[in-house]
């Protein structure tokens, strides 16, 4: 096989062990016609035993091409072809395995080893799928493998380098490549037959390849895509289609078993199929299993609100036994005033329970956050524990703590929890400070009782040790992962002052002040006996502090401010210090003041119908009164919409007596001279701490107390009107199936359009369940009737409830109430007659499901209307499990309507779950039908100790069990609770019992027997008592109910009639206080609650369910609430109908309303018709509220006589102001509103009558402007009076400036105008002269000015930087630039950079109608603007000849008129050569109808006012309707300025000439 393109492996060592064996020894291959430069393949077998034997019939078969028909061939031998496709494929994936070793630093060695070099970008590794997919190389273009034994693949050879380069390139190899290996292929098929290949059928099967290739060859040329395909592409084709041999199963024979390749696939989870965010709405996520794991209630492991949607795994440490003393010292005195004033007060009622009131609250720490028990079962079944409980007198019981107070100990022992956690974090970060401080450890430490104290705490260690906590070693261990160092540059650190000084010297003179910091706290925390004592100076603390002045000259502080700073490092460590922090704060929260101002905004619009008035001037009001009312965070929200100011202070005496205190711990008490001096400096310091550390702290701290504070007491009130809705039973109607639920029949017209909106009617069962649901169009049509009927007929509803969203629901409602009573709308009493009460009841509820998701899941096949009257449905069903099916959407329902939404939603989610969870454990949840129905699921995760996860999952293993439980039992046995959780839920779950069924005898072994007990509120713990209790009350002994059931005695005493009369006769308290002695149990209340189970299971202990009131049905239908719609408030109405001298109206909302004949009007009249008409609008006054819901009436009275109408309804509008009001503040805002009104009010608008006049205010005549161009004019009234006009013109975008105008001489009609004055020096003859002289002067001069060059547009701060950058770039120069005064219209900002070492200064300059004014230098052009300028501010030192010479220059031109001083026909310095014309023609739109009195002359030549004076010079003509031109002649007395200046040597002169002309010797750029 020689050839010119034969492969050449180059001579290695034979002892190389990265060669394979085919290389070491080049004749073994011989003996297979393997020619000398034949590359050995790795995975290519060279062991020649086989092919000595080939069977030639086989080799046919298999070049047939599988035609070989499998039913032929014997059993062994597909067998045997099974074994050996297994073992191939084990062979894959073992190559595969080898292969993928072949990386980066295999082919290093590789080069280490043989001294080639590789080109790894010319070999792109092959990706493989699985490990399950074959590794053969593609047909036409990869080298094929054959299969080798396991001893050869132990000595695989290594192909050439040059090989391994060139094993992609088809380009380069061409197509010989494929005739070269023919010889070396070996397919998998050879072995097929069970037999080798002689070499005659060899030499034949590498014929029919060649003939193979040769077709791959043509189909190649066909198809032209498939030429010349590099390796990075084929790697993508393998990558997308494999590599061929995907599928060799299929071809080896259908009845083989296929290799299983989904064993080695990974298992697959679902983070690999949904979002992050649907799993976590799944309840999926890891931390989610945990939850459901540990045994631990559900609630208790969530850092939030179980409803809260982002509610995550809490990370709090477990309290201890330990905790508990310091814990309940700590809840006891935070748990409310009321219980401080009452049990610790000396003269309070229960002072002598104290004790036992810590005992309460210890007992409910423990069973919470120790032994965890949620709040629903220690207040149901450890009640005696937290009552007092006297053996001596048991009857003299005393509540230490109720529910609420339960879950306020909850609440607090979480925040306690919290606290300790932190200080433990605190009290590591000391220890690894490594440092000894006795005043933390036997001080601070100590008194560390909340997270406040936990904060200054850690900011005075990080204050006072900051080098030690910056060089604080890390901590690694033995079994720490290596991380790599990664270099991050290093971040600026901020260094305060105190940081600076306390480094240097001024720390020696702080010292010198006689104590510590805190020593003085100490002094102060301890007034009645002064633990250190000051350590005077002799020395005056001026002359003490001349000791410390630096001796460098340069760095040398005078004595002053060397006490300042030692006053700022003491002040700082004061301030700074947690005790007396912890004192203010205490301070603040007995004595601190809020006092609000309004701001300039505040004044307007908060006015006396505002729901801030009620707090615009408060002043001085204690935070104690704040704490039960919204008032605070509204005061919040005003002062967030910039309206008011809120300050927080202290009263003047207590914050002296407070500045005393601290001055005496501080204080020398010697009397010499020095010592009265240092005190005074110690004065100083407590000044500075007060006003600049401890009040400033302890007022943003009160801030966030009272915020705190006041949103648990709104939400508490929420969920107080929550309770109100959901602790009720469901309805029951009046009847013989009163004791059931009732089936209900909602009906609801929506919004009682009869034209657009059908009757929408639905059945729900007793269970819940929609079971028929219809429209009508009307009750009116026989039709419609009869099938109302039939539905009332066939379903026989114990209750129809009416809904809607309009007052046309009382028509429904009242004709619903007609039609079933067995009267038609004519009146006709011809109908069936039906008992069913017809109600209201609240929809807000229903409003929310019908939109709902869970609604459309349920019932997507109905109208939303339908879905609505479900929810009405179930509501009088079940309110508590409406509301629990609401989840977090349970916040859209506003139960406080004015301040709901200034709570938080967290907060209304965690109260509004207490009560939930309250009352669903008071009903308890049959687990049964909870499995069953998914609806009545929603009130599983509200069990105690269960949740939304473990709901779930325990609904889950009961429906693997079969969806039923037959006793409580199984909760434990079954493994579908842990046992934590079951003393938690057991007692709650119920499980509903057959009546008709009771245990039988003998069954004490069998775990599938009901229990009665399992039906009850008695905790299974407790089942002894009750069995017990039944044995007693029945008056039998232990051997009568030997061989019973243990509940037999149970289930006899609930069905025996006469349970209550035997129950009754027992003794309870000596049962009790047996059992207190005999066990130390109390059980004093678990006693009373076995008793009332065992007469009637689960008895109903709610409130009858509570149907809406008047105005809650009106607020529903209307809208109207008792705010909107009450007597002497004015509305508008109109007129419906009038019938004799009444009126009937309908207010906005709906409502109807009545006006009587001796309300309408004042005068008499004949008829209503003769005052007002049909469907016009009149205002009227309430009068009185007449509603009956009952009779589905609800009128309004009204008064509409102009009398009554003129008075206004100001005074009941009027929001009431609170008791600590500034009446002072608040009537000289009054005056000064009513001062600017009035003005107002008197000021006569005058009509001008002139094009540019319009009666706007400021703000419209900026409004019109705003589209015009810059220049354009409004004349306007002015507010000074009738005798001033305002002239608003546009500078440029946004900016106007506005000129006030005096006319002496107003003509009183104002139609015409006299003279005008602006000031002194501008006076002008009429509004056209004004406009053009004056106004259109100044616009020209501001278009000159930013047409120039040097003008920028942009801000001041804009210039400056673009100063800077220019100076940046060309150091060597100066640079100055105009830019708009935005803050004085008019006037612009020139700003120059002298250098690039120099700060960039800003000069004024001011736009007259006659000149620019750079101060009070007066410039007739731009050009000698810069003049002026650059005289003022010479970059070069100029001599004195050469300022005069510029002075010079200025009085000539003064004298000629003010024209340029360089002959007739010579252009302004520094101006483009514009062809005579004056350059910078301005964009100043002429104000086309306003004439030009002046014909074009200047306007100094008309005659002016006696008084005016004659403008400067150089004022430009006014402007032509052709734009402004240079005059071609020159005026009579003009005359030219002489060559050289008087004095100036006239070769200097030529000389300045020569260099570029008068004025521009400086280097300004």
């Amino acid at each position: 096989m020689a050839s010119s393109d034969e492969i050449h492996v180059p001579q290695v060592e034979e002892d190389d062990p990265m060669l394979g064996s085919g290389q070491e020894d080049d004749g073994e291959g011989d003996a297979e016609g393997e020619g000398e430069g034949d590359v050995i393949m790795p995975d290519v077998t060279d062991d020649s035993s086989e092919e000595g034997e080939d069977d030639e019939e086989e080799a046919r078969k298999i070049r047939e091409g599988f035609i070989v028909d499998e039913d032929e061939e014997e059993e062994d031998d597909e067998e045997e072809r099974g074994k050996r496709r297994k073992r191939r494929k084990k062979h894959h994936r073992r190559r595969d395995e080898e292969d993928e070793g072949l990386e980066e630093e295999d082919l290093d060695l590789i080069e280490e080893n043989t001294g080639a070099s590789f080109k790894r970008d010319r070999l792109t590794r092959l990706h493989r799928r699985r490990d399950s997919e074959s590794s053969a190389a593609s047909p036409s273009k990869r080298k094929a493998v054959v299969e080798s034994s396991d001893d050869d693949l132990d000595n695989d050879g290594l192909p050439q380098v040059e090989d391994i380069q060139r094993i992609w390139d088809d380009e380069r190899r061409g197509e010989e490549y494929d005739d070269e290996m023919d010889d070396f292929i070996e397919d998998d098929e050879e072995e097929e037959g069970g037999l080798p290949m002689d070499e005659r059928a060899r030499e034949e099967r590498r014929r029919e390849k060649r003939q193979e290739q040769e077709r791959r060859k043509r189909a190649r040329g066909a198809v032209p895509e498939l030429a010349g395909i590099d390796a990075n592409a084929w790697d993508e084709i393998h990558d997308v289609f494999g590599d061929g041999h995907e599928y060799d199963w299929a071809l080896e024979g259908e009845d083989e078993v296929p290799y299983d390749e989904e064993q080695d696939k990974p298992d697959m989870k679902y983070q690999d199929v949904f979002e992050p965010s649907e799993i976590r709405k799944r309840m999926l996520t890891e931390d989610d299993d945990l939850i459901r794991a540990q045994d631990i209630p559900e609630r208790m492991q969530l850092a939030t609100s179980s409803l809260s949607p982002s509610a995550g795994l809490s990370l709090h440490t477990q309290l201890t036994e330990g905790d508990l003393g310091g814990a309940a010292m700590w809840v006891t005195q935070r748990l409310s005033p009321r219980k401080n004033r009452e049990f610790f007060s000396e003269d309070g009622p229960y002072s002598h329970l104290k004790g036992a009131l810590v005992m309460a609250v210890t007992f409910a720490l423990r069973y919470l956050f120790v032994e965890e028990f949620e709040v629903p079962y220690i207040w149901t079944h450890k009640r005696d524990y937290i009552r007092h409980f006297d053996v001596q007198d048991i009857r003299s019981r005393h509540e230490l703590l109720s529910l609420n107070e339960l879950w306020r100990i909850y609440a607090l022992g979480q925040k306690y929890r919290s606290m300790i956690e932190r200080r433990g974090a605190m009290r590591s970060m000391y220890q690894r400070l490594g440092v000894k401080d006795s005043y933390f450890e036997d001080d601070i430490f100590p008194q560390v009782d909340s997270v406040e104290v936990v904060a200054d705490c850690t900011e005075w260690l990080s204050m006072k040790y900051k080098e030690q906590k910056q060089s604080e070693p890390d901590f690694h261990f033995h079994d720490d992962e290596e991380t790599e160092v990664i270099k991050k540059r290093k971040m600026p650190s901020r260094v305060s002052n105190y940081e600076i000084l306390k480094k240097s010297i001024v720390s020696k003179l702080a010292e010198g002040f006689g104590l510590q910091s805190h020593q003085i706290v100490l002094n102060f925390l301890s007034p009645d006996q002064r633990l250190h004592f000051v350590d005077d100076q002799e020395l005056n603390p001026l002359v003490f502090a001349e000791q410390f002045i630096d001796p460098d000259p340069l760095k040398a502080q005078p004595a002053e401010e060397l006490l300042r700073r030692a006053r700022l490092i003491l002040s700082t460590e004061l301030g700074k210090d947690p005790l007396l922090r912890n004192q203010t704060r205490k301070i603040f929260q007995e004595e601190a003041r809020i006092s609000v101002e309004p701001a300039e905004r505040g004044v307007t619009k908060i006015d006396e119908h505002h729901h801030y008035f009620n707090f615009k001037y408060l002043q001085n009001k204690p935070i104690r009164e704040m704490l039960d009312s919204s008032q605070f965070l509204n005061i919040l929200m005003a002062e967030s919409e910039l309206l008011i100011t809120v300050s927080i202070t202290l009263p003047s005496e207590v914050k002296s007596t407070f500045e005393r205190r601290l001055n005496e711990a501080f204080a020398s008490d010697s009397f010499s001279d020095a010592a009265r001096a240092w005190n005074e400096e110690r004065s100083r310091v407590v000044h500075e701490v007060l006003e600049q550390h401890l009040i400033p702290a302890g007022a943003k701290w009160t801030r966030e107390y009272i915020r705190e504070e006041v949103e648990d007491f709104l939400a508490g009130q929420c969920a107080i009107h929550l309770r109100k809705r959901i602790d009720v039973a469901a309805f029951r109607a009046v009847g013989p199936q009163g004791d059931l639920v009732s089936s209900v029949l909602a009906i609801s017209w929506g919004k009682g359009d009869p034209h657009k909106d059908a009757i929408t009617i639905v059945f729900v069962d007793e269970e819940g369940r929609m079971r028929e649901h219809t429209k009508l169009d009307n009750l009116y049509d026989s039709e419609m009737v009869d099938e109302f009927f039939d539905i009332l007929r066939r379903r026989k509803p114990n209750v129809i409830v009416i809904g809607g969203f309009s007052v046309a629901t009382f028509k429904l409602s009242s004709l619903v109430k007609r039609t079933i009573g067995g009267v038609d709308h004519n009146g006709q009493s011809n109908r069936e007659i039906f008992d069913i009460p017809v109600t209201y009841v609240h929809d807000d509820v229903a409003r929310i499901y019908q939109h709902s998701k869970r609604a459309n899941d349920e019932f997507s096949a109905l109208s939303p209307m339908a879905k609505y009257c479900i929810g009405l449905a179930r509501y009088m069903q079940s309110p508590l499990n409406e509301y629990a099916a609401l989840g977090s959407d349970i916040t859209a329902i506003a139960f406080e309507d004015d301040d709901q939404h200034l709570v938080p939603k967290e907060k209304l989610l965690s109260a509004f779950e207490r009560t939930l969870v309250d009352v669903t454990n008071t009903v308890g949840v049959d687990i049964n039908r909870a499995v069953a129905d998914p609806y009545y699921q929603h009130l599983l995760p509200f069990v105690c100790g269960l949740g939304p996860r473990k709901a779930q999952a325990l609904v889950k293993k009961i429906g693997s069990l079969g969806g039923n439980l037959i006793n409580r039992d199984q909760f434990i046995k079954g493994s579908l609770l842990t046992t934590k959780i079951f003393l938690n839920a057991a007692s709650f779950l119920r499980i509903s019992q057959d009546p008709s069924s009771r245990p039988s005898k003998n069954r004490h072994d069998d775990e599938m027997v009901p229990d009665p007990l399992d039906d009850t509120r008695i905790h299974p713990e407790d089942y002894e008592l009750a069995r017990k209790m039944a044995t007693d009350a029945l008056e039998l002994d232990e051997e009568d109910v030997h061989d019973e059931h243990p509940s037999h005695v149970v289930t006899t005493i609930i069905n025996d009639k006469d349970n209550v009369k035997k129950l009754s006769e027992l003794n309870l308290d000596e049962f009790a206080i047996s059992l207190y002695e005999a066990n130390n149990d109390q059980k004093r209340h678990t006693l009373n609650l076995i008793r009332d189970e065992l007469i009637k299971p689960y008895a109903e202990i709610r409130e009858k369910f509570r149907l809406p009131t008047s105005w809650d049905v009106v607020t529903m239908l209307s809208g109207e609430t008792p705010k909107t719609l009450r007597i002497g408030l004015i509305v508008s109405t109109q007129v419906v109908r009038t019938k004799g001298l009444s009126v009937f109206t309908r207010l906005d909302s709906g409502l109807e309303g009545v006006i009587n004949p001796e309300y309408l009007s004042d005068s008499p009249y004949a008829n209503a018709t003769d005052i007002v008409a049909k469907g016009q609008t009149i205002p009227g006054v309430i009068l009185d509220l007449k509603f009956d819901v009952e009779q589905d009436s609800c009128i309004v009275e009204l008064s509409s006589r102009p009398s009554d109408i003129h008075s206004g309804d100001s005074v009941f509008r009027r929001v009431r102001t609170d008791d600590h009001w500034d009446h002072t503040r608040y009537d000289k805002d009054r005056e000064v509103m009513a001062r600017k009104k009035r003005a107002e009010v008197d000021k006569t608008r005058r009509v001008i009558k002139h094009p540019n006049f319009h009666n706007f205010n400021t703000s419209q005549a900026e409004t019109y402007l705003e589209k015009q161009q810059r220049g354009d004019v409004v004349i306007r009234p002015s507010s000074k009076g009738v005798n001033h006009l305002a002239v608003t013109w546009k500078v440029d975008e946004k900016l106007y400036q506005h000129i006030d105008v005096t006319e002496p001489n107003a003509d009183p009609t104002g139609q015409t105008t006299g003279q005008l004055i602006v000031d002194s020096a501008h006076t002008y003859a009429d509004l056209d002269e004004l406009i053009v002289n004056h106004v259109q002067a100044m616009a020209r001069r501001c278009e000159e000015l930013m047409a120039h060059e040097k003008f920028k547009q942009g801000t001041e701060d804009e210039l400056h930087l673009f100063l800077k950058n220019f100076l940046a770039a060309n150091p060597a120069k100066s640079m100055y630039g105009f830019t708009l005064n935005r803050k004085r219209p008019g006037h612009f900002h020139l700003c120059f950079l002298a250098n690039k070492n120099s700060a960039v200064q800003t000069w004024p300059v001011r736009v007259a109608p006659e000149a620019y004014y750079l101060f009070d230098a007066a410039a007739v052009g731009v050009p000698e603007l810069c003049d002026a300028f650059k005289v003022s501010h010479p970059v070069q030192p100029q001599t004195r000849f050469e300022r005069h010479l510029h002075e010079s220059q200025n009085i000539a031109n003064a004298a000629a008129g003010g024209k340029t001083p360089f002959g007739a026909g010579g252009r302004t310095p520094a101006r483009p050569q514009t062809g005579g014309a004056t350059p910078g023609r301005m964009s100043v739109r002429q104000v086309g109808r306003t004439p030009n009195p002046y014909s074009g002359a200047t306007p100094y030549n008309a005659p002016s006012a006696p008084n005016a004076p004659t403008p400067a010079s150089g004022y430009m003509p006014p402007q032509t309707p052709y734009g402004y031109q240079t005059p071609s002649h020159r005026p009579a007395s003009f005359q030219p300025p002489p060559q050289v200046p008087p004095g100036m040597n006239p070769a200097r002169a030529a000389m300045i000439q020569q260099n570029g002309g008068w004025g521009q010797g400086s280097s300004w750029s």
